[in-house]
């Protein structure tokens, strides 16, 4: 069998834009024939994978899948270069495929998760399959991260905003699952993707981060009422973080289909909870905002023109 160098696998990808791992693989499949390895590469389409990865892929979408006893969930970005291909069939089915593995996967950070079987074509990992899909559909793309939550004692709940905009699951710890206490999570999902909380409780928020917010608001009150008592400003300090945490924190947050226009997230559970006899709460909560943190690629038209003329 031939020896399949560094060297081997370098000119194998210069020639393919293949990644390295899919060129060894190559050559080794083909006992470092070159020319046979290029037609392997081609047959698995993943020639040319390597050229796109260079580009920004800022867009895509965040898909939520659960399991059928709805115990647990997982929420998962895949981004793409645009939004048409963000919309785009394929891409939507292969980002299907990866939130269902993911949901039955055992890895506990991407770079595991990518270096699995495909659960689909067990000959690939999943890196492979995800440049084989960039091969296909001609652009860049990334699975950027996923998380999953289980809950055995309740349910997990999940919401997908304006087609895969924003992505959230919600885990629940519930003696009773009924159509009320479905409703009531799915309700607070949809929530939680509008006003975008930090926390469940005040109880979760940072105690250096109260500390630290408490003295800079009672310099800030000092500096507007001077002369004021120390009682007037350690209300006005109250107050103002009081506001603070009613927007971060969930169960402050107004209910945005609350009736009178009061009601909080926390008395809005309690009520359905009651009427359905439940012992619950919210346990925890994640958040995918796609292309949150990433840089967008910006160029007119005429630039794109220009680039592609020269």
């Amino acid at each position: 069998m031939a020896e399949i160098t560094a060297a081997l696998v370098k000119e194998l990808r210069d020639i393919t834009g293949a990644g390295m791992m899919a060129c060894k693989k190559a050559l080794t499949a083909t006992d470092g024939d070159m020319d046979k390895a290029v037609d392997y590469l081609r047959e698995q389409g993943l020639a040319g994978a390597e050229k796109k990865a260079g580009r920004i892929a800022a867009e895509g979408v965040s898909f939520t899948k659960l399991s059928a006893d709805g115990k647990s969930g997982v929420v998962v970005e895949v981004n793409a270069e645009t939004d048409f291909v963000a919309k785009n069939e394929k891409f939507r089915n292969f980002v299907d495929e990866v939130a269902a593995q993911a949901l039955t996967s055992n890895a506990k950070d991407i770079e595991s998760f990518l270096a699995e079987k495909w659960a689909l074509d067990p000959s690939k990992t999943v890196s492979e399959q995800l440049s084989t899909t960039i091969s296909v559909i001609g652009e860049n793309m990334n699975i950027r991260r996923f998380e999953k939550l289980e809950e055995q004692n309740g349910l997990v709940q999940d919401y997908v905003h304006s087609g895969g905009r924003i992505g959230v699951l919600l885990q629940v710890k519930s003696s009773v699952v009924n159509d009320a206490i479905k409703e009531m999570a799915k309700n607070v999902a949809m929530q939680i993707a509008a006003l975008n909380p930090k926390y469940i409780t005040r109880a979760e928020v940072d105690q250096d981060y109260l500390k630290n917010e408490k003295e800079i608001l009672l310099a800030a009150a000092k500096n507007e009422k001077p002369n004021a008592p120390e009682k007037v400003l350690l209300g006005m300090v109250e107050g103002r973080l009081n506001k603070e945490l009613k927007e971060v924190c969930l169960v402050d947050q107004v209910y945005v289909r609350a009736e009178d226009g009061k009601q909080t997230v926390g008395q809005y559970v309690e009520s359905v909870a009651k009427q359905a006899g439940a012992e619950l709460s919210l346990v925890r909560f994640v958040r995918f905002e796609t292309g949150e943190g990433l840089e967008k690629k910006n160029e007119d038209f005429a630039a794109e023109v220009a680039a592609q003329m020269k």
